[in-house]
């Protein structure tokens, strides 16, 4: 399995005389075949069980008119979104593992790419959202009806995903009027930016110095979201009286502050640092976790301790299970 044959004759093909690449090839993490298989087997769980998690959780909120909340909503859009990220990256990546042919396209790539920025940076405007309107609700309970209608939900759901499409259009363009030229091996598992800027045989100061700003500064601004509408949190739970209501508080915010620290904490440590510092093979698991580990984290976090979501599953659930009993008892 270590030669590889078909992907080094494919090599070569694209390399022939120092012609730009229109395949790349994906490395992965290693080629001993036993290894592989088990990997197939551990991200075909986690990406099983990521569908299952977010998808269900899309269900709940559709199908429980109690869920039809702007917080519901918000939650139903985050599931949404990281099905969809996980879906960008897994699929591919499971082939390749049983696979000798490891060959992504040249488009394939680009477009890989601009998902998976896409989704990715929605998830940070759509988190820093999600805490705008736990302010809103907490803070000034009276006008959270008013501060959070249909409007402005809607509208901040369109945002996260319009900021998402813009960033992702400004990395997939900048990265592939690149020349590629000298090798096209990427040492990852999908087209992340980072290893593709590694292989190119163009000058990459203005792509990094692309990645590192524009990277930051939406990490900024989404933090400091955050972090300014949790302070107003924080006040508010300091002036309630009841110790039931600081507890139900503080277990809604706390899901969404893990989960929220957990995802930043992560893009920071892959993109916002200088590009000398990289170790694409370190990096590798790193991106690996906020692609596919955190999205089947995200529907724990933020339903396990949740008592509103438990109560909707066995309404929703059991329907579906009393109305499956009538049909097939006919």
């Amino acid at each position: 399995m270590s030669g590889m044959p078909l992907d080094v004759n494919l090599r070569k093909m694209q390399l022939k005389n120092g012609s730009e690449v229109t395949v790349f090839i994906l490395m992965g993490f290693t080629d001993d075949f036993e290894m592989q298989v088990l990997l197939f087997l551990l991200f075909l769980a986690i990406y099983t069980f990521t569908l299952i998690g977010n998808l269900g959780l899309v269900v709940l909120v559709i199908g429980d008119t109690r869920l039809h909340t702007p917080m519901y909503y918000f939650l139903s859009v985050l599931s949404f979104l990281d099905a969809c990220y996980s879906s960008v990256v897994t699929p591919k990546m499971l082939v390749n593992f049983l696979s000798e042919n490891k060959g992504i396209s040249y488009v394939g790539c680009a477009m890989e790419m601009f998902l998976f920025v896409t989704f990715g940076t929605t998830e940070c405007f759509l988190l820093a959202a999600m805490a705008y309107d736990r302010y809103v609700a907490i803070y000034n309970p009276l006008l959270y009806s008013v501060s959070m209608s249909p409007r402005v939900y809607v509208s901040l759901m369109i945002s996260s995903y319009i900021g998402g499409i813009m960033h992702a259009s400004v990395h997939t363009v900048a990265t592939f009027t690149l020349s590629f030229c000298d090798s096209n091996e990427i040492r990852h598992v999908f087209c992340d930016i980072p290893p593709l800027l590694a292989i190119s045989c163009s000058d990459t100061h203005i792509n990094q110095l692309l990645l590192f700003y524009f990277v930051g500064s939406i990490e900024i601004v989404t933090i400091l979201i955050v972090l300014v509408s949790y302070s107003f949190i924080l006040l508010a739970i300091l002036r309630m009286n009841s110790a039931e209501g600081r507890r139900k508080v503080f277990s809604t915010c706390g899901s969404h502050l893990t989960g929220v620290s957990v995802y930043h904490g992560t893009i920071l440590f892959m993109y916002v640092r200088p590009s000398s510092s990289y170790a694409l093979d370190h990096d590798m698991i790193v991106s690996i976790f906020y692609t596919i580990v955190i999205p089947m984290l995200n529907p724990i976090i933020y339903s396990l301790r949740n008592k509103d979501v438990k109560e909707a599953a066995k309404r929703v659930f059991g329907k579906i299970w009393c109305i499956n009993k009538i049909y097939f008892s006919y």
